[in-house]
C-alpha cells in the first residue's frame, strides 16, 4: 500500500497535498470504481519508484515510463522466470522456464521466433477477410437500431480471431471467453459464485490446462495449418516441445489475446462517443493506424508486469535488493507527461506514439501484429458503416487488478445512409 492523494489527476498535478490515505494497487476496486490513472498521476509525481505490500509480501512499484522501459528491457537484471501477476507474488510460477510469457532468453528467444513468423505482417495480411468476416459478423445487431452490448460483443472478437489461428471449434468458444476472463478477474462477483479467489484461479485453470491437452493430443496425431501444430513442430535446444510445454503456451496465447484486444476498441469509444474528436478520426480514414495506436495507448489494458530483480540494483534512488518483486504499471508509463503530450488527451494525430500497451523488450506482445490488424479492421468498418454512436445506459467495469477494462457498455447507433470505403 501507498500513501497519497488520490482525488484527481488535476488536483495533484496543481500541488494539492498528500490527504494520508492509504490505497492498494493491488485492489480490483481501484480499477472497476474508482480512478487509477490518478494514483498513478500522484506516484509519477512524487514516489515514481514506491515500496507496498501485498497479503503481507513486499513489493515495488514503477510507474514512470523510462524505469519501466528499464526493467522490463533487462531480462537479466529483471527476470519473468518467477511470474509475471500479482497475484502470483511470492508463490513463483510453475510455467517459469517452460510457458513463453514466464521465460527468459535465451530459451524464451527459441520459444518466440517459430510463432513471431506465424504472426508476422505476411501471414497475418493472408487471412485479413476471415478476420474482416469476423468483424463484420459482430457490428450487424448494431445496425438493428436497438441497444447493443459492444463490451460483451468485442469480447467475441480476438477469440473468434484466435480460435481461427489455433484452429478451435467455434461451438467451445464461449466457454473459453468465460475462462480466460475468470483467470485474470478472480474476484469478479458475477464469477466467483461465492469461491475465494485461489479456487476459482484453480478452476479456470484446470479446466482450460485440461482443454489444450486434448487438442494438443489431438492435433499430434492430426497436425493442421494453425498455430497449435506449429508449436509441436517447434524445436528448442534440439528437442520438439513437451505436450506440457505446447499446452502451456497454448494458455498463455490465448489469455494474452482474449482479455486484452476486446477493451480497446471498448475503452476508446466509451472516452470519444458523443465527441468531435470521434467524428474527425471517422472523416479521416488517412488516421486509421495512428488512432488504433493512440486507442492502445489509451486503453493500455494489461495493467502491469511483475519481475524479479536478480541482483541488488538501484532504480532511481530506491535500492532494490536481489529477490524483490518489481510490479511495471503499464497504463501509468503510457500517460507520463515526460513523454507523452498532453497525455490524458486522445489524440488521433500523435506522433510518436512510444506506447507500452504491448509491453517492450523480449517479451513484447507476440501478437501485436494480429491485434493492430484485427483492431484497424474493426475501426475501418465501424467508421464506413455506422455513425452516430451514443451510450444508451451506464457501462459496468472488469473487477480486476490485471485488466483494466469493461464487462458491459450498452451503446447505439445509426446506419450511415450511404457506406463509406472501409480504409484498411
Amino acid at each position: 500500500m501507498t500513501v497519497f492523494d488520490d482525488h484527481s489527476a488535476t488536483a495533484v498535478a496543481d500541488g494539492c497535498p498528500y490527504r494520508h490515505q492509504a490505497v492498494d494497487l493491488a485492489d480490483p476496486a481501484l480499477y472497476s470504481g474508482r480512478d487509477p490513472h490518478a494514483v498513478w498521476t500522484a506516484l509519477r509525481r512524487h514516489d515514481p519508484v514506491s515500496r507496498h505490500v501485498l497479503d503481507g509480501t513486499p513489493y515495488w512499484s514503477v510507474t514512470r515510463y523510462a524505469d519501466a522501459d528499464r526493467v522490463l528491457r533487462d531480462h537479466a537484471t529483471f527476470t519473468s522466470q518467477r511470474g509475471t501477476l500479482l497475484y502470483l507474488l511470492g508463490r513463483g510460477d510453475p510455467a517459469g522456464g517452460h510457458q513463453m510469457a514466464a521465460t527468459d532468453p535465451p530459451r524464451h528467444t527459441a520459444l518466440r521466433e517459430p510463432l513471431q513468423r506465424a504472426l508476422a505482417v505476411k501471414p497475418t495480411l493472408a487471412r485479413r477477410e476471415q478476420i474482416r468476416q469476423v468483424v463484420v459478423d459482430l457490428l450487424a445487431p448494431l445496425a438493428d437500431g436497438g441497444e447493443y452490448d459492444l463490451a460483451a460483443a468485442m469480447s467475441r472478437l480476438p477469440m473468434a480471431v484466435a480460435g481461427v489461428l489455433m484452429g478451435l471449434p467455434p461451438e467451445d468458444w464461449p466457454r473459453l471467453i468465460e475462462l480466460t476472463t475468470a483467470s485474470v478477474a478472480p474476484e469478479d462477483p458475477r464469477l466467483h459464485q461465492g469461491r475465494d479467489l485461489q479456487s476459482v484461479l484453480n478452476a479456470s485453470h484446470r479446466e482450460l490446462f485440461a482443454y489444450f491437452h486434448d487438442v494438443v493430443r489431438h492435433r499430434r496425431t492430426q497436425p493442421g495449418d494453425d498455430l497449435v501444430s506449429l508449436l509441436l513442430a517447434m524445436e528448442v535446444d534440439g528437442r520438439r516441445l513437451t505436450v506440457g510445454d505446447v499446452t502451456s503456451n497454448c494458455y498463455s496465447l490465448l489469455l494474452g489475446a482474449n482479455v486484452t484486444t476486446a477493451q480497446v476498441p471498448v475503452s476508446t469509444l466509451a472516452e470519444l462517443m458523443g465527441t468531435p474528436a470521434l467524428d474527425d478520426w471517422a472523416d479521416h480514414p488517412e488516421l486509421l493506424q495512428s488512432g488504433v495506436d493512440e486507442a492502445l495507448r489509451w486503453a493500455t489494458p494489461t495493467t502491469h508486469f511483475i519481475r524479479y530483480a536478480t541482483k541488488d540494483v538501484t532504480l532511481r534512488d530506491r535500492r532494490i535488493e536481489e529477490g524483490d518483486a518489481v510490479a511495471v504499471w503499464l497504463g501509468s508509463a503510457n500517460r507520463d507527461e515526460e513523454v507523452f503530450k498532453d497525455p490524458f488527451t486522445f489524440d488521433v494525430r500523435r506522433k510518436p506514439n512510444k506506447h507500452l500497451a504491448f509491453g517492450i523488450g523480449p517479451h513484447y506482445c507476440v501478437g501485436h501484429t494480429v491485434a493492430k490488424v484485427t483492431l484497424r479492421l474493426l475501426f475501418a468498418e465501424l467508421f464506413s458503416r455506422f455513425t452516430d454512436l451514443a451510450p444508451s445506459g451506464p457501462g459496468e467495469r472488469l473487477y480486476s487488478n490485471t485488466i483494466y477494462g469493461w464487462t458491459s457498455m450498452p451503446i447505439t447507433a445509426k446506419l450511415r445512409s450511404r457506406r463509406r470505403p472501409a480504409a484498411y
